[in-house]
């Protein structure tokens, strides 16, 4: 079945691995206050991850933080991160669905699945961005997000502590838009 796009609605997913934290701490404290479109974070993370990374984050931003959660739907100005050891799926409806089948690129949650997913149900409103990491997740999804119609940027992978995942954007999905960091905020608050 054809999945149909949620009319009206913007998302954002940021995917990263490897250095990709150092690059959200200057994205996330520089998003206005009054910041509309929901965004999900995907990054590798380890199974026993804690609270740490969420109450980091919720540290650093004016926008509620949490966990996604199975069926929720993603509501403007609240920043979910991707839970270890789970795939967050976009569906039709609005609403974030968790998996657990084989991981993508060694990983789980994988960068490539929330991409694909939401490619076809957010068309042009998607924005995927891509930053720092030492494998190639994320990078082929991209090509999805192009071909729906939905925008793609990658950290600049000079900027990038470790540049291999934005370089394979930039090689397999053609990214043409690569910023450092602190431009990657400022096209996100003209969105």
């Amino acid at each position: 079945m054809a999945q149909k796009q949620v009319t009206g609605r913007r998302l954002i997913i940021i995917g990263g691995s490897s250095g990709s934290l150092e690059a959200l701490m200057v994205i996330l404290p520089a998003l206005r206050k009054d910041f509309t479109i929901p965004v999900l974070i995907v990054l590798h993370r380890s199974i026993s991850a804690d609270n740490g990374l969420r109450d980091l984050i919720a540290s650093r931003t004016s926008l509620q933080v949490k966990e996604a959660d199975e069926k929720e739907i993603l509501l403007a100005g609240w920043i979910y991160l991707a839970p270890p050891d789970f795939h967050v799926l976009l569906e039709e409806d609005g609403t974030a669905s968790l998996d657990v089948s084989e991981k993508i690129h060694y990983s789980r949650p994988s960068i490539d699945v929330s991409f694909t997913s939401a490619a076809p149900v957010y068309r042009q409103h998607l924005t995927a961005v891509l930053l720092s990491g030492a494998n190639s997740d994320g990078a082929a999804a991209m090509r999805v997000v192009k071909e729906y119609g939905g925008n793609n940027v990658v950290q600049d992978p000079a900027e990038a502590m470790v540049s291999y995942m934005p370089e394979q954007a930039i090689l397999l999905a053609g990214v043409k838009t690569v910023l450092p960091a602190n431009q990657i905020a400022v096209l996100l608050n003209r969105l």
